[in-house]
């Protein structure tokens, strides 16, 4: 046993020491969603920590993600039949993020390798999974594109190349937009320091998103007590037609 444990400890100190670690910062970690929210401005930011100097060889590079809730979705095809659109093909997703920003140093293939991006997962392309689920599909590739365009109008998908200011190789900050439209949840940050397209060091935080006030009421009753969210839903309808039509009479 004290064989082991003397092995254990002459392994440990054996292993290399990381050069340079990142040391995250967030303007806030949480965001709270009201009925006037209209999105929110997140401050990433930090710095280089390092043990020695850095290496000549290769200049360092920042990528920072935001992720937010992932989710299963289908992605349906249109196309013309007999004059009329309909949907003529669908894929499944596994799993999708609700919300996905990239934002880099650097050009993205600047700053990463294609293989790094994939082992990493970092673009948006390589974070949604759809595994098992492209089979019969004539151009899966084509419908991951159609979902990253169609998120990426909203503001649901950023990718913003150069975004993240970088400093004397030591300091780094960007600023990532959140739209209105944000899923209730944890959304994952992540801190990439790369060499030669290579990860150097990660760095993970979160930022929880939640409904607070009345949002927060009519989520929790639509999700706990869908009968008396049904109900309350057809006594306000009613309410409001009955008020507009007196208002109508009245003023006739």
């Amino acid at each position: 046993m004290i064989r082991a444990a003397l092995l254990l400890v002459l392994l440990l100190a054996a292993l290399p020491t990381r050069a340079e670690e990142v040391v995250l910062g967030l303007s806030r970690d949480d965001v709270s969603i009201t009925a006037t929210f209209e999105g929110s401005d997140i401050l990433i930011f930090g710095a280089v920590k390092r043990e020695a100097p850095p290496p000549d060889t290769a200049g360092l590079e920042v990528v920072v993600t935001v992720e937010g809730p992932r989710e299963p979705l289908t992605v349906r095809r249109k196309d013309r039949v007999f004059g009329i659109w309909m949907n003529v093909e669908a894929m499944s997703v596994d799993l999708a993020p609700s919300f996905y920003a990239v934002a880099t140093s650097a050009p993205l293939r600047d700053a990463l390798t294609w293989t790094e991006d994939l082992r990493q997962r970092i673009s948006v392309t390589h974070a949604i999974r759809t595994v098992g689920e492209t089979e019969g599909i004539s151009d899966p590739e084509g419908f991951r594109e159609a979902l990253v365009r169609i998120r990426s109008v909203a503001g649901s998908y950023q990718l913003l190349e150069g975004g993240v200011e970088l400093s004397e190789d030591t300091l780094f900050s960007t600023s990532i937009s959140l739209p209105a439209n944000l899923t209730e949840g944890p959304y994952a940050v992540r801190v990439f320091l790369t060499r030669n397209g290579q990860t150097v060091d990660i760095h993970e935080g979160v930022i929880t998103v939640r409904k607070v006030g009345l949002e927060r009421l009519i989520y929790e009753t639509a999700q706990n007590q869908p009968l008396l969210y049904g109900l309350l839903s057809l006594l306000i309808a009613i309410t409001a037609g009955w008020a507009a039509s007196a208002a109508f009479r009245a003023l006739q």
